[in-house]
């Protein structure tokens, strides 16, 4: 079984910057769409951002131009940089590795506040 482990998550005040990293366990990963999700209190979980294992990226509206998304296929890691982060990014993140099926990290909180 894969396991997804992440880190990076941390309280910042608006306008700054933090980044998320999630390691795979397995080299499925290197084949895998991986993704990125948050959910804030109270409300569902939403995609924020997707890499498939040739690097081709998607984001949401709300986070275009300030977060990236990339991976290190050596080093069976997706990152998220997040930039200019707004209260509204406020949330615990999710990575996601998608291949015959979804398996998800634990989750890692994002705080946004002055």
């Amino acid at each position: 079984q894969v396991r997804l482990v992440e880190s990076g998550g941390g309280q910042v005040q608006p306008g700054g910057s933090l980044r998320l990293s999630c390691a795979a366990s397995e080299n499925i990963f290197r084949i895998a769409v991986m993704a990125w999700y948050r959910q804030a209190p109270g409300k569902q979980r939403d995609m924020v951002a997707t890499i498939t294992s040739d690097g081709i990226t998607n984001y949401v509206d709300s986070v275009k131009g300030r977060f990236t998304i990339s991976r290190d296929n050596t080093e069976n890691t997706v990152y998220l940089q997040m930039n200019a982060l707004k209260p509204e990014d406020t949330a615990v993140y999710y990575c996601c590795l998608m291949y015959s099926g979804s398996i998800w990290g634990q989750g890692t909180q994002v705080s946004v506040s002055s």
